[in-house]
Formats: C-alpha cells, sequence, structure tokens
C-alpha cells in the first residue's frame, strides 16, 4: 500500500490578514510556539508602537527607507501566515535594498531595525539582487518591543547573494519574523540565521526557485538561555529541475525552561528532477531543564534525484571532553567554553562575515560565563 502524499508547502499565501484564521496554537503551524507569550501578534491589526531604521552606507548598492506605497515593494513576497499577513498590512516605512546587476559589492550592506514603543511595531526589508551580482547584506532585529515583520530577498540569475538575519532581541522582546527567498536561474543564496536573546523569537524561512540551477545554503545558529523561546521553521520547496539545497543549523540551551524549536521541510516535487538536498540539526543542552524539539520533514515526489536526507541530534555536554581538558590543566570554565566553541566552530567558519561571527562567540562566552557564575 503507498502512503498518501503529505504536502509540506504553505496552504495559502495572502497580503490580508483576513484570509487566515486567527491561530489557537493547535494548529501544527503554531502548535510548538507559546501564543500567550506573542503579545496579541496574531490577534490584533493594529500598530501604535514603532520602529525605527539604521542602515549603512555601501558604494555599489541602493539603500533607502521609503514608505509602503513605493514601487519598490511590488516585488515583496505574499506572506504565508497570518502574522506576517498583518506585518504587511500594518508596516509604514520599509528598507530596500537594491544591487544592480553585474554589480560586486565588497563590503557587507548593514541594515538594524529596532522595534519600540507598545504593543506592536511592524516592517518590511525586500533585498533585490540584480543578474550577476554579489553581495552580501546583514539585516539585525533589536528591540523591547512586541515586533513582526517581513524580508524578502531576490536572487536573480547568475547572482551569487549572501544574507544574515541576527536576531538580539532585549530579554523581554518578541519577534515573529518571515523570511521569503526566491532565486532564479543559477542563481546562489546562503542565509544565515543566528538567534541571541529575546523573550520569544520565531523566524519562518520559505525557499522557492524560479529556474534550473539554483543552490541555497541555509545556515543557523542559536544560543537559547533563561526562560527563552526560539524557535526556527524552514519550507524549502524544490519545485523546478537541478537544484540543491544544504540545511544546517546548530544551537545550544542553557537555563531552566529554555525552549528551542526546530522544523525543517524540504519538498522535492514531481517536476524537480536531479534535485540534491540534505538538511542537519544538532542541539547541545548544557543544563538541566532545558528542552529542545527537532522535526526535520522530507517529502519525495520523484525517483530522479542526486540525493535526499535529513539527520538530527540533541544531546548533553559531554563530561568526558570536560574532564579531558581539565586533565591538561585547563580550568573548567575555559574548558567548557572550548567544548562549545567547537561545536559552533564549522557554522561559524561557514559564514563568513565577521559583523555577525562576532556577536555569536560574544554571546557563547557570556552565557558561558553566567552558568560558571551559577554552578
Amino acid at each position: 500500500m503507498t502512503a498518501p502524499s503529505v504536502d509540506l508547502s504553505p496552504k495559502r499565501a495572502s497580503y490580508d490578514p483576513a484570509d487566515f484564521v486567527v491561530p489557537s496554537g493547535r494548529e501544527e503551524l503554531w502548535r510548538f510556539t507559546p501564543m500567550r507569550r506573542m503579545r496579541g501578534l496574531h490577534q490584533q491589526s493594529d500598530a501604535t508602537g514603532g520602529v525605527r531604521y539604521v542602515v549603512g552606507e555601501a558604494a555599489d548598492a541602493h539603500i533607502a527607507v521609503v514608505g509602503r506605497d513605493d514601487p519598490l515593494l511590488a516585488m515583496a513576497a505574499a506572506p504565508t501566515d497570518r502574522v506576517a499577513a498583518q506585518a504587511w498590512a500594518n508596516f509604514d516605512k520599509a528598507a530596500v535594498i537594491s544591487v544592480a546587476p553585474n554589480e560586486q559589492v565588497a563590503e557587507p550592506i548593514m541594515a538594524s531595525i529596532h522595534a519600540e514603543g507598545e504593543p506592536h511595531s511592524f516592517g518590511q526589508v525586500v533585498i533585490d539582487c540584480g543578474s550577476h551580482s554579489s553581495s552580501t547584506t546583514v539585516v539585525e532585529h533589536r528591540g523591547a518591543g512586541a515586533y513582526a515583520g517581513g524580508i524578502t530577498i531576490r536572487v536573480a540569475d547568475g547572482a551569487r547573494a549572501t544574507v544574515a538575519v541576527l536576531q538580539q532581541m532585549d530579554e523581554d522582546g518578541v519577534l515573529v519574523g518571515n523570511v521569503q527567498a526566491e532565486l532564479g536561474r543559477d542563481a546562489s543564496l546562503r542565509c544565515v540565521a543566528v538567534t541571541l536573546g529575546g523573550d520569544l523569537v520565531r523566524l519562518a524561512t520559505n525557499v522557492t526557485y524560479n529556474a534550473p540551477g539554483g543552490s541555497v545554503e541555509l545556515l543557523g545558529a542559536f544560543f537559547t538561555a533563561g526562560g527563552s523561546h526560539q524557535e526556527h521553521r524552514l519550507f524549502v520547496d524544490h519545485s523546478v529541475p537541478d537544484c540543491s539545497s544544504e540545511v544546517v543549523y546548530k544551537g545550544a540551551l542553557a537555563g531552566d525552561k529554555a525552549h528551542s524549536v526546530w522544523v525543517g521541510d524540504v519538498l522535492i516535487r514531481a517536476a524537480a528532477t536531479g534535485t540534491s538536498t540534505y538538511e542537519t540539526n544538532r542541539n547541545l543542552v548544557l543544563t538541566d531543564g532545558a528542552r529542545a524539539d527537532s522535526v526535520p520533514n522530507l517529502e519525495i515526489e520523484t525517483g530522479e534525484v542526486v540525493g535526499a536526507g535529513h539527520a538530527a541530534a540533541t544531546g548533553r555536554f559531554d563530561d568526558e571532553q570536560l574532564f579531558y581538558l581539565q586533565s591538561r590543566g585547563i580550568s573548567a570554565d575555559e574548558a567548557r567554553r572550548l567544548v562549545v566553541r567547537g561545536f559552533f566552530a564549522d557554522i561559524v567558519r561557514r559564514i563568513g562575515v565577521a559583523e555577525v561571527e562576532a556577536p555569536l562567540l560574544a554571546a557563547v562566552d557570556k552565557e558561558l560565563a553566567s552558568i560558571g557564575a551559577s554552578s
């Protein structure tokens, strides 16, 4: 007997929040999310808080903060859940980053979003990478408010782009983000998510391909501390032939009631022959009371693939490694730091953006120092 197909793709895409039911937390899409900590982002559609954009300068890119009637926003992808739709319906300003065809942007393009005010703030970012261009963009989220926003990434034919999304919300900050990436023929995207801090952070990343030859690398690192809830959901839709995707996410958890969620969905449609894909999630639990949920899903509708697979594992801190290092004269705190840094080492190496690597390593050292002080 053949098992029925389970379509992993989003069931709806709309700019209108009314097209989505108000989630209760019982839906598959929201079942891991503590709705009571969303501060009403999933229920209300009014925005009385503020959002402040801080954008840098780049010699070979156009960066602007625009109003919602700006024609450049026409390329923004349709939201696939209610909170993302509310972010679209209620934002006042958006950051737009454009890289012209054939431009080679040497320095990272920087944009920072600060969530300010109560009860909610909403925003949008559009990153348009022209054909055969090369660029690196860093989008940073900060603040203590409740923020929902969308990031649209368009990578045109033959372009090479790195986009890093860095979450450094305050201890009581709430972020619900939605990243929509679309690739052209022979385009390449490295999309990095680094999450550090926040009371609740939920980041959904969706990838689609418009033509053959596209390549996506989704990298993620997170440190879930205290009672924080950090959730990363990914969906890669292979709908055209000869494309590839690789997903690697690593997270460390410390503190009572720290909770991380990673959900990785990959769909290989019948037309997507020649697909190569693999997704990996690794979690390191440093203290009692922390919990990591890991849910990899892979649906394949054709047998003509190059390769497809997934792996996920959650483990505790290895006391034998700690003992080995201490036996060589290294203090317990320094040994713990070396082991955790080693756990993140391959992700740090692959990120390749100093503006993202430095905050990650600093957060690791800070949280480990806190664990050492309390032990």
